[in-house]
């Protein structure tokens, strides 16, 4: 699923939620301020409102996009959600950090173990969840714990700014800014490598979460959950969607597989996604086992290219993504 700490119930509308706000740094423009006379904490702006925090967390609870952000950050992180779709992203370090702290929820908002989130007496709870799934979350026995800051995703690409304001909630706001510039610096790298190879073609994608069952692939665009780190070395996916409905659905659908010639065809060059082991996926497999899937002519063309770690959602994991992008369209150079 795109988006972890969702329900069934809340599956479908985990994309959708408010814009994210447009913060500024919590180092002094504005995200936040200390208090005068308060006592060491400040108000920080978060999805759910002004909070006041502590102005120096010392013991912090993280769900759901929270969790890989604060542990590559050093937080002082004493209870985290599962995130097993980052797992494979991990440093050895980082997996070792995350192996070993107290899990006091699931993937899933509705596996909260409330009393393993006072037993762990955290001074600040950072849920990374989307709006829509808040409703699966006893906030008010949260907050009756600790501060509550809600700072989860609105849409796919969402993850760049999000983390950026995770690490101010819990004040790292300098390590955020060094893996920042390190991806960065390598994106324009790559970029730079391909600007001439990419130049004239239209990509499409095929995603990792279409449904079998139903008969449907997922289609996805520009700026989507397996295209955004693509995106920012110049990949151009071409299209949009039909129907938007805010979030995921402005970014990604799903067409019946006998749509599929319809959707891609125009595409010169076609990616897809791949399990973070270099797998093909069950929704994945379904495509590409598809007689009209071999009928597309950039797949008869030989430009049909597997992408890992598309999952990423932290500037260290997406420097993953960046090297398999690399790797993945190393033919177009020779083209």
């Amino acid at each position: 699923m795109p988006f972890a700490m969702t329900s069934a119930t809340t599956r479908g509308l985990a994309a959708v939620c408010a814009a994210a706000l447009v913060l500024a740094s919590a180092c002094g423009s504005g995200n936040s301020s200390t208090e005068s006379g308060s006592g060491g904490t400040r108000v920080f702006a978060a999805d759910n409102g002004k909070i006041k925090i502590p102005a120096e967390p010392k013991r912090v609870v993280a769900t759901g996009y929270a969790v890989p952000v604060l542990i590559e950050l050093g937080a002082p992180l004493v209870g985290i959600s599962t995130w097993k779709r980052g797992i494979p992203m991990m440093s050895a370090e980082d997996r070792a950090t995350y192996e070993k702290l107290d899990k006091v929820a699931g993937e899933s908002a509705a596996e909260t173990n409330y009393e393993a989130v006072a037993k762990a007496d955290p001074d600040l709870i950072v849920i990374g969840v989307p709006k829509p799934v808040l409703g699966d979350l006893n906030m008010k026995r949260l907050e009756s714990v600790a501060p509550v800051v809600v700072l989860g995703p609105a849409s796919p690409s969402d993850w760049r700014d999000l983390s950026r304001r995770q690490a101010e909630a819990v004040g790292s706001v300098e390590g955020y800014g060094k893996a920042k510039a390190e991806y960065e610096r390598k994106a324009a790298t790559i970029a730079a490598k391909y600007k001439g190879a990419l130049a004239g073609l239209k990509f499409g994608h095929v995603g990792g979460y279409g449904k079998v069952a139903s008969g449907t692939f997922m289609r996805e665009y520009a700026r989507s959950w397996g295209t955004n780190v693509a995106g920012d070395i110049g990949v151009p996916y071409y299209g949009e969607v039909k129907e938007k409905r805010g979030g995921g659905t402005n970014v990604s659908e799903y067409p019946s597989i006998e749509k599929l010639s319809e959707s891609l065809g125009e595409a010169d060059v076609i990616t897809y996604t791949l399990e973070p082991d270099g797998t093909v996926g069950p929704a994945v497999k379904y495509v590409l086992d598809s007689d009209l899937w071999k009928r597309l002519p950039a797949v008869k063309a030989g430009r049909a290219y597997g992408i890992r770690y598309t999952q990423a959602a932290t500037y260290p994991s997406a420097l993953k993504t960046l090297d398999a992008l690399d790797q993945a369209l190393a033919p177009l150079l020779k083209s």
